[in-house]
């Protein structure tokens, strides 16, 4: 079975968990958490890195800095995972759900206006298969209306808008180390990345289960206490060290992945010129990181056997998420009942192939074949629409 992914291994990884143990510093905030750190402060431009459990965890700091009252509203993508929404949830916020594009999957800039009300406190743009959303629409809307915008950049390590960095256009961003993702911290992961001056000291408590230890540590003051909310966010030095190595080699990774869409792309593009499906869009003022490359199929009905079909052959291909406004969740929590088409359309029929660091060109090319006799065998079939 050709799987739908498998997290990269660089070589490096069980030396440095090794380091890790014989220092004797396990805990976290030690040399490797600081080399990451310090890596993407520096590649990125990040005014701040903390290094978290997972990209929920990065997304849960996140709305405890935004400091959110009961009655405040957060504006999310429908299309995304629970987390984007639930981080925001657990500090007592109301979602407002915001329809995707039909461009991509991403929320559509054009709507987020007319969903501002005086209780808007915050907006989550998620940079769905790291391609970047309207940004500057985005920003300039925070700026009129008071807003912060907190950047779901879980997928979205190396790329870019109009040339900076996803993850620091926002006050805060948040990544994504999961197994799924371009680099992993050895399963889970995550970080949080602070662009306003005004979150720099209180993130760092936050991360700190609520002290002020890592002042303590640094000698800014004589002992350290509770001070604020918290939690347990930093991970485990193994993580950290397992993540080193993944960065040691990200330019190496990304440059694989990326010749690896592009042969998706290349080989699948006739088909889409005959609109069997859609594949992703890339706008002018964002890069690609080669996180995913997806189809958009035109039903669910053929989305599910397509499935079928390249299962029947070995092939793992999947779909994503479902609706967030449909959820038995936010059903029952809200009287809420948004029509979001858009959004309900990528849950039907949006497809992920398989793109992992160790996938052959050959394998791509096969399941390119393999999706091409689908198409010819069923192109006239009326289960398809005789389209």
């Amino acid at each position: 079975m050709i799987p739908f992914n498998k997290p990269c291994l660089t070589g490096k990884e069980l030396r440095y968990m090794q380091e890790a143990v014989a220092s004797g510093k396990l805990s976290g905030n030690g040399e490797f958490t600081h080399r990451c750190q310090t890596f993407m402060e520096t590649r990125y431009g990040f005014r701040k890195c903390l290094l978290t459990t997972s990209g929920t965890d990065a997304l849960e700091m996140a709305a405890m800095l935004c400091d959110l009252q009961p009655g405040d509203e957060v504006i999310v993508p429908s299309y995304t995972f629970v987390s984007t929404a639930l981080a925001f949830i657990r500090e007592g916020a109301n979602i407002v759900f915001v329809d995707s594009s039909w461009q991509n999957p991403n929320m559509d800039a054009t709507q987020l206006e007319g969903l501002i009300t005086e209780h808007t406190k915050v907006i989550v743009p998620v940079h769905y298969a790291g391609v970047a959303c309207d940004m500057d629409a985005i920003m300039a809307l925070a700026e009129r209306y008071n807003l912060l915008v907190v950047e779901d950049a879980a997928q979205a390590i190396d790329s870019t808008y109009r040339g900076k960095p996803l993850g620091s256009i926002g006050h805060l961003g948040c990544f994504s180390f999961h197994e799924t993702k371009n680099i992993t911290a050895g399963g889970e992961g995550g970080m949080l990345t602070i662009n306003d001056e005004r979150f720099l000291q209180r993130a760092e408590i936050i991360w700190e289960k609520g002290t002020n230890r890592a002042e303590f540590f640094r000698g800014m003051v004589n002992k350290y206490g509770w001070v604020d909310k918290g939690s347990s966010f930093l991970p485990a030095e193994i993580n950290s060290a397992y993540l080193w190595a993944q960065l040691e080699n990200l330019e190496k990774i990304q440059q694989r992945r990326i010749r690896l869409w592009e042969t998706y792309d290349k080989e699948l593009s006739p088909l889409t010129e005959r609109g069997l499906f859609r594949k992703p869009d890339i706008p002018d003022f964002a890069t690609n990181n080669a996180h995913m490359f997806y189809l958009v199929c035109r039903s669910l009905e053929e989305r599910s056997r397509l499935i079928a079909y390249l299962r029947s052959r070995d092939i793992l291909a999947v779909f994503h998420y479902l609706s967030l406004h449909k959820s038995d969740y936010y059903q029952a929590h809200s009287s809420l009942r948004p029509q979001l088409d858009a959004c309900d359309n990528y849950a039907d029929c949006l497809l992920r192939l398989p793109l992992y660091y160790d996938l052959e060109k050959q394998t791509v090319h096969q399941i390119c074949s393999y999706i091409k006799e689908f198409y010819n065998e069923f192109i006239e079939d009326s289960l398809l629409g005789g389209r």
